[in-house]
């Protein structure tokens, strides 16, 4: 593990495009949409996992940590950078995966696995309790002193990281769009905001109310003004339809950029959705946030599902 390697790599600077997207619907309705490109940050360690893992390895490698824990569904991006970035940095990396496993492997744990981390299956009762001290002393036992990161990488070591979000789009705007799945990008968002922007969250899963008390633990806005919407996740969690896929094919076809079903689709689509229907006034200038996650789209080529 090397300390000034970590604290290197991750405080250099990782400027991304901000990319106008030129589209007859915006020019129409006269606001104009950005994308802010993290996906483009690292090839493996990209969007919010950079800012997510940023703090959280510093702390690991400042108080001699030697093994990574943390937890994640079976196409989860979270496992997939925590992987390489142990790898890259020298620590011991082990995935704790939702549910049964499947020979062979899908393309994200066969990349972890092949990256040296050590993948242990929790059945899907152990894994809604993952966080109780029964589970954490198994697992303490059976793995011994590690540093626990949780499932999507969201605590406040993240929300800090996710906090210097806003600083790098270096112009006003009126809205910044995210995906929301746990709430700790959106989180950090918030806090980082220092304008009189409104921050929208578009959850990606179904029931997703309780976000919006987990995210007020997670943050603490001094003006903030935010809210999440809770009606574009196309079924819940990792579901989509024919007409999102349709959506993101066009999409990349049109603009030359690459999104996914699982959060960055969703996003795209709940603003292209409310630009149709006039939630922004004339002038608005808004921003998405680009969280990346692409690795997973070779699972779901994998699976047939695109």
């Amino acid at each position: 593990m090397n300390k000034n390697e970590i604290k290197k790599f991750f405080t250099s600077q990782h400027s991304t495009p901000l990319q106008e997207i030129d589209d007859e619907l915006f020019i129409r309705k006269d606001i104009k949409l950005y994308i802010k490109r993290d996906d483009l940050i690292d090839q493996h360690i990209s969007g919010n996992k950079f800012f997510k893992l940023k703090y959280n390895l510093i702390e690991a490698a400042e108080n001699n940590f030697r093994t990574l824990l943390s937890f994640g569904g079976a196409y989860s991006n979270h496992i997939y950078s925590l992987a390489y970035a142990g790898k890259k940095f020298g620590f011991k990396t082990i995935g704790i995966i939702r549910g049964e496993e499947h020979i062979p492997l899908n393309p994200t744990l066969q990349f972890a696995k092949q990256l040296g981390m050590e993948l242990l299956y929790l059945n899907r009762s152990d894994y809604r309790k993952k966080y109780s001290d029964e589970i954490i002393n198994r697992l303490h036992k059976k793995f011994g002193d590690f540093y626990l990161i949780p499932e999507g990488g969201s605590n406040d070591l993240a929300v800090k990281g996710c906090s210097e979000i806003p600083s790098r789009i270096g112009f006003n705007y009126n809205y910044l769009f995210c995906a929301c799945g746990t709430g700790g990008t959106l989180a950090g968002i918030i806090n980082g905001i220092n304008n009189k922007s409104k921050v929208i969250g578009v959850a990606v899963l179904k029931n997703a109310s309780f976000l919006i008390d987990e995210v007020k633990r997670l943050s603490s806005p001094v003006n903030s003004i935010w809210e999440i919407l809770l009606n574009y996740h196309f079924g819940g969690y990792a579901k989509f339809t024919s007409e999102l896929i349709d959506f993101i094919k066009t999409f990349n076809e049109k603009f030359n950029i690459q999104l996914e079903p699982i959060y960055t689709g969703k996003l795209l689509y709940a603003i292209y959705y409310l630009a149709r229907n006039d939630f922004f006034k004339p002038g608005s200038k808004i921003v998405a946030y680009h969280s990346g996650g692409l690795q997973g789209l070779e699972g779901l080529r994998q699976r047939k599902l695109l």
